[in-house]
């Protein structure tokens, strides 16, 4: 593979002037058996570049296990885009924000009191050290310096837009260097923020959406000599529950790119395929108020969430084809859909009945949060005892992020950390019953300072204005749902409920579930978790890649929190619906 070099003239390849087409393409938000497929179609539109981030999280789940098998099998990925013939541009972090859960940071680092993430902490130094020799030490073969595909590597990620700590920053561009990543470093930055963001010695990139020749002036001024480039160029954007699906025009899109090109810079398109948020793994926003991202990822790219390209596919296609050799052809046609069904879910086990099988319980003198409870993603349950009969008042300091009150099993309301709720009146039957609070994780904050995100129930919880001695926090991440005991529901379950069904495919498909009638939870086929859905929207279908199915018999299992579908029926049709745009 050719070497980049970077110059004061701009990009070179193996001595030859060079430009970047680069597209996003999140490994880890596709299913492994679809890589080549998006990264064929990235090649056709005319990309010559790759840009992925890469999940701390996800790779490595606890401190002493690191994972690059299946769908984190990241030298597969590299080593498909290198068979397609195209260069990679290789993010690690440790930050990405990506509106991932927690901009990538492991959930344990906030295990540690009073951490300090995205700083010279040495806890924090230390944990990415050894994160950065764990992830490049088999990833060598993959730079370009050693015959593969990576061309540059990113350090940090739009740093500027939260420190100044230049010093942090070459700690992380000396630990790359250490592990062997010998190929040029960058960073990217928002305009702005370019000048708390940028690291002497290596090459800063700018972030923008639109007025391209502004952007590049900014990134010019803070870098006289040297290559021009938009490390993302926004040409959608992501959703956020309770609000509406947000497009941009194709044309307007790819009147901007033009004149990006037109002068001369290199682009990187966030993103060339969004793909899914699957199961518990979306981030939140929090600017005063939480508001969590939906599980789609679809970002209006050029690409959909399914794969299949877009208008914006066409447009982009064009545009490029002024300024580089595009391939000859047709567009790829959109690939097949299963045929239309719908499926009864006719057996049902309820959550708090099946916490037993789920997870595990622990005594302490107050409520546990999922970090000390060594968890990542999906539900706490708390429970403590009521010692009176008669009206009651919980009052909890922080909920993280929304917690379902139940007394003997019996709801009686919900607290929302989006909606600043803090305490809860209910009636108690007797002295004795079970006070039982489930919390959900919905995402953990991928921006800004309220990263430092810890999830469940924190401060103080009171109940008439005292705390309780005992509680028990039982862990429910739901990664394995085979213990449950589904049985024939003979009446309407009562509180947050696990429903089966099955169906048979002869040929498996991409095709969407689409769940009208039901109200919030969590769905998973054939043991796959798709993401979450809500009928606030404006998602309104969850994404179901064909290798999730299999020809014969499939199981779905939805986990409804509120109230299914009176005849409690699901149904797989060809079209995504991700909600109304605004006008």
């Amino acid at each position: 593979m050719p070497h980049l070099q970077i110059d004061d003239g701009g990009f070179t390849l193996d001595g030859e002037p060079f430009r970047l087409l680069s597209g996003g393409l999140h490994y880890f938000r596709v299913h492994p058996e679809q890589w080549a497929d998006r990264l064929r179609k990235a090649r056709l539109m005319g990309l010559n570049t790759i840009e992925t981030y890469v999940p701390w999280n996800l790779h490595q789940p606890r401190p002493g296990r690191f994972r690059l098998d299946g769908g984190l099998d990241l030298p597969r990925f590299i080593e498909l885009a290198a068979a397609e013939g195209l260069h990679v541009l290789l993010r690690p972090g440790p930050y990405i924000c990506a509106e991932w859960e927690g901009g990538g940071l492991p959930s344990w680092l906030l295990g540690e009191p009073g951490i300090q993430l995205r700083s010279r902490d040495p806890r924090f130094l230390d944990a990415v050290d050894d994160y950065f020799v764990r992830l490049f030490t088999p990833l060598q073969h993959c730079l370009a310096s050693r015959g593969g595909p990576v061309l540059a590597v990113q350090v940090e990620n739009e740093y500027g837009a939260y420190g100044d700590d230049t010093a942090y920053l070459e700690h992380l561009a000396g630990s790359l260097r250490s592990c062997g990543v010998d190929v040029p470093l960058f960073t990217c930055d928002q305009p702005a923020d370019l000048e708390r963001g940028a690291l002497p010695g290596v090459l800063a990139t700018a972030n923008f959406g639109s007025r391209s020749a502004q952007g590049l002036a900014t990134l010019r001024a803070r870098q006289p000599k040297g290559p021009l480039m938009c490390a993302e160029f926004w040409i959608g954007w992501f959703d956020r529950w309770g609000t509406h699906h947000v497009v941009r025009d194709p044309d307007q899109a790819a009147r901007e790119l033009d004149e990006l090109l037109a002068t001369g810079a290199s682009v990187n398109f966030y993103m060339f395929h969004g793909g899914t948020n699957f199961g518990f793994t979306n981030g939140a926003n929090d600017k005063h108020t939480y508001r969590p991202t939906v599980t789609s990822y679809d970002y209006d790219a050029p690409l959909d969430e399914a794969g299949d390209p877009t208008p914006k596919y066409t447009a982009f296609r064009d545009v490029i084809a002024k300024y580089a050799s595009v391939p000859d052809g047709p567009v790829p046609s959109p690939g097949p859909r299963l045929a239309p069904r719908t499926v009864a879910l006719t057996a049902s086990a309820g959550l708090l009945a099946s916490a037993d099988a789920l997870g595990t319980a622990v005594d302490a003198r107050r409520p546990l949060t999922m970090e000390e409870l060594e968890q990542d993603f999906g539900f706490v349950l708390y429970e403590t005892k009521l010692p009176l009969k008669g009206p009651a008042l919980l009052e909890v300091e922080q909920v993280r992020d929304r917690a379902q009150v139940f007394v003997d099993g019996q709801p009686v309301g919900v607290l929302e950390r989006e909606s600043h709720e803090h305490a809860l009146s209910f009636v108690v039957p007797r002295a004795g019953s079970t006070l039982s609070v489930l919390v959900e994780n919905q995402g953990r904050v991928n921006y800004g300072q309220g990263i430092h995100d810890r999830k469940g129930l924190l401060g103080k919880v009171l109940l008439d204005g005292a705390e309780p001695a005992e509680w028990t926090s039982r862990p429910l991440p739901l990664t394995e749902l085979c213990s449950l005991g589904f049985e024939v529901a003979t009446a309407a379950p009562v509180g947050p409920t696990f429903h089966r069904g099955t169906f048979e495919v002869a040929d498996p498909a991409d095709t969407f579930l689409h769940l009208d009638g039901w109200t919030k939870g969590n769905a998973w086929v054939n043991g796959f978790a798709l993401g979450r859905y809500w009928s606030r929207g404006p998602q309104r279908s969850l994404y179901v890649p064909a290798p999730v199915l299999r020809a014969g018999t499939n199981e779905i299992v939805v986990l409804e929190l509120h109230a299914a579908h009176r005849g409690r029926t699901v149904q797989f049709r060809a079209t995504a619906d991700l909600g109304p745009t605004e006008e």
